[in-house]
């Protein structure tokens, strides 16, 4: 895949139409989050349609697509997961969910602290957010996000988390410098998957647990 103003935006609005579908599709509240997850992803791609219009560096679309990608989603993913689940298998949720609210933290007090550059590379953005030891960072944040995914107790959810582990191991080699960026457009294609999960949802409200 090329990656510019135009792909971002175009594969941006369509995954934000299919997210648009899988919220209006489910019936329970808790559902909402999870269901929204495209939606999120696919707005977050217009904002970095944003970003190449702008040449990269430190505006305001560099920071928005930051705080969506890093702290946001961080926290989103785990959460959005355990309130779908069922109560049985929520416990076992609850290191991602730990890992997300520490990873988010921490990435939301550095964004808040630190300028947050963007550095077109080609056909890839390579963003810039200076941590200390991100190593750790990172592994927080993908224990969190994918952790998430492949304990959940929905097989699409857990389909949709090798996916995303999938087209983690492969933006990690093949892109290091843009890491962030391409797996997050690996993940909102990805995420496509969501819209089966939302199709079989209970068609009527189910308990408030």
């Amino acid at each position: 895949m090329c990656w510019s103003a135009t792909a971002d935006l175009t594969a941006g609005v369509f995954i934000s139409a299919i997210g648009a579908v899988c919220v209006a599709r489910v019936r329970r509240v808790r559902d909402l989050p999870l269901a929204a997850l495209p939606l999120l992803l696919g707005a977050h791609q217009i904002v970095e349609a944003v970003v190449w219009d702008s040449g990269g560096g430190a505006g305001p679309a560099t920071t928005a697509w930051a705080v969506i990608a890093l702290p946001l989603l961080a926290i989103w993913i785990p959460l959005a997961v355990l309130l779908a689940s069922p109560p049985g298998s929520r416990r076992r949720l609850a290191v991602p969910v730990a890992s997300g609210v520490a990873t988010s933290g921490v990435l939301s007090y550095y964004l808040a602290t630190r300028e947050v550059t963007a550095d077109i590379r080609g056909h890839t953005i390579g963003y810039a957010v200076h941590l200390p030891q991100p190593e750790i960072a990172v592994a927080g944040y993908l224990l969190a996000t994918i952790g998430a995914l492949l304990l959940a107790a929905d097989r699409t959810v857990r389909l949709l988390g090798v996916l995303v582990a999938a087209g983690a191991v492969i933006c990690a080699v093949i892109w290091r410098m843009e890491f962030v960026s391409t797996w997050c457009a690996f993940a909102a294609l990805a995420s496509l998957v969501m819209l089966r999960w939302a199709w079989r949802r209970p068609a009527v409200p189910g308990p408030a647990v």
